[in-house]
């Protein structure tokens, strides 16, 4: 697993429940992971956003990871609302994944996460700037 750099960011994996923190942690290695094997991804920045781990690269949009309190046993990914890039996974993955409207693929703490697939959306978030003129992100 990719070691957390950051103290602000290890603190808010502290924070989650222990359950939700091992499900985040490894949304975290898959970002990491699809990172370090997609050709033209920028070197990634971990950081906190709305107190939140985030994902940020030159060549794509910020992906962060979230748990809410008010939904305890739910946990999700979420991206620019403005982006085109959840309205490209229903498109490509309803059929696999569940969506909080144009923003987030949200996970239930029992589910089985379907890597590939969101292994596909997190390297199209991390190229997004480079393929958002294509039509469903090139996919």
């Amino acid at each position: 697993m990719d070691k957390i750099r950051s103290a602000s960011v290890a603190e808010a994996f502290r924070q989650y429940p222990d359950a939700m923190r091992q499900k985040l942690l490894f949304l975290r290695q898959l970002i990491f992971d699809v990172a370090a094997t997609t050709e033209g991804i920028s070197p990634l920045e971990e950081t906190l956003k709305w107190g939140e781990p985030s994902y940020l690269t030159k060549s794509g949009s910020t992906i962060r990871l979230g748990w809410k309190k008010s939904v305890p046993g739910q946990y999700a990914l979420y991206f620019h609302c403005k982006s085109k890039l959840v309205d490209t996974f229903r498109e490509l993955y309803r059929d696999v994944l569940r969506f909080e409207g144009n923003r987030a693929i949200v996970f239930a703490e029992g589910d089985e996460i379907p890597v590939e697939a969101l292994k596909h959306c997190i390297a199209l978030a991390l190229t997004y700037h480079r393929i958002k003129h294509l039509p469903l992100l090139g996919a």
